[in-house]
């Protein structure tokens, strides 16, 4: 049996549909709020039905030099078009983006993960200047 840490899949997300891609700057002035956007299927629109969809984003901020990373954000998206009547019988969708800012006076990697119901976990990291 494979680790948790294994069960991650990463690719390019310009041509893998369940990437998080993360908009942010690449740097940002202490103490100032950073603007952050992560989304799946920027380029390849992920499925969002009730068979297949994007469960959830986790957003984490690794500042250089400390042991853990910080959990700054984590959205669960629950309506892919089931209803009473059945799957895909709703005119009611989540759709799978996540924007949110946070502050830091530390340089470090954000990251994002996101949950497929059929394709499992994957992630992708995006490096943040701090000046």
């Amino acid at each position: 049996m494979r680790d948790f840490k294994e069960l991650y899949q990463t690719a390019d997300w310009k041509t893998e549909k369940h990437v998080p891609v993360i908009e942010a700057p690449d740097e940002a002035a202490k103490g100032e709020f950073i603007p952050v956007k992560a989304t799946i299927g920027k380029e390849v629109a992920h499925p969002n039905k009730t068979e297949h969809h994007i469960s959830w984003i986790a957003l984490y901020f690794q500042p250089e030099d400390e042991k853990f990373p910080y959990e700054i954000g984590k959205a669960h998206f629950s309506a892919h078009g089931a209803s009473a009547q059945g799957p895909d019988t709703s005119s009611v969708y989540t759709n799978h983006e996540v924007n949110l800012s946070f502050k830091t006076d530390k340089p470090g990697k954000i990251f994002a993960s996101s949950y497929c119901n059929i394709h499992g976990l994957w992630q992708n990291s995006k490096k943040l200047k701090i000046t």
